[in-house]
């Protein structure tokens, strides 16, 4: 029995080796029959390598905050409804490529809702990406002076979902506006962005007026088809 544990851990398999010690240790080997054993040997298999995968894509999201959508309270006065979390818990706005935009004062818990939607997302198996917008433009900076911006922009349209956190909050200059463009443009209709911002939508332009004939394009793209969460109440910050 050890022999066989031993080849399934040398052969790479850790799940059909955890699945198999556990049954030496609940003593069922020899009373389960070849068919049973096997289908909970690969099931243990599957189920590991599944863990290991979403363990992966969550490490790899770089959340701000690692959150549930199961953490986030439902409060119809702060702007959490129980049918809009029902309806993103779905995932259908990733399969439709359609965006999400979070809006609310600072400390109403915009990237709390953010990061639990992508978590969510990494727990349905969708490559997630998180971004400080600002940090971001740091980054696409980085890239052109090192010659690889179009692998960046590349690597951002392979996310399944592009969390962009503090959006507009910063004017930008008309190469960053160009930027931005490009990101939304490949993904428009294929891949969804969530937009977490402290600015109303209403006032979104004044940050691309820089360029504004992609930032006509830019809102053209969010704005339509956007499920949209408005939060509001005290700041949470107070209350730790």
């Amino acid at each position: 029995m050890e022999k066989i544990l031993s080849e399934l851990k040398a052969m790479r398999l850790p799940g059909m080796a955890e699945t198999w010690q556990h049954l030496m240790e609940s003593h069922k080997t020899s009373s389960m029959s070849l068919a049973d054993g096997m289908r909970m040997l690969i099931q243990g298999e599957n189920d590991m390598r599944q863990s290991n995968r979403t363990s992966r894509l969550i490490k790899n999201a770089r959340f701000r905050y690692i959150v549930t959508l199961g953490d986030i309270a439902i409060d119809s006065s702060r702007g959490i409804e129980q049918s809009a979390l029902n309806e993103v818990s779905t995932c259908d706005y990733i399969k439709q490529g359609y965006p999400v935009i979070i809006i609310g004062p600072t400390g109403t818990g915009k990237s709390w809702l953010a990061s639990a939607l992508g978590h969510h997302a990494c727990l349905c198996g969708y490559k997630v990406r998180y971004y400080n917008v600002m940090k971001l433009f740091e980054e696409l900076t980085m890239a052109r002076i090192e010659s690889r911006l179009p692998r960046f922009f590349e690597r951002l349209s392979q996310y399944d979902l592009l969390i962009l956190d503090d959006f507009a909050i910063k004017k930008l200059s008309a190469e960053q506006v160009l930027d931005l463009m490009e990101i939304i443009e490949d993904r428009h209709s294929k891949k969804s962005t969530v937009f977490a911002s402290q600015v109303p939508v209403a006032n979104w332009y004044e940050t691309l007026e820089t360029n504004t004939t992609a930032a006509d394009a830019i809102l053209d793209r969010i704005i339509h088809t956007a499920t949209r969460f408005q939060l509001g109440g005290d700041s949470l910050r107070k209350k730790h």
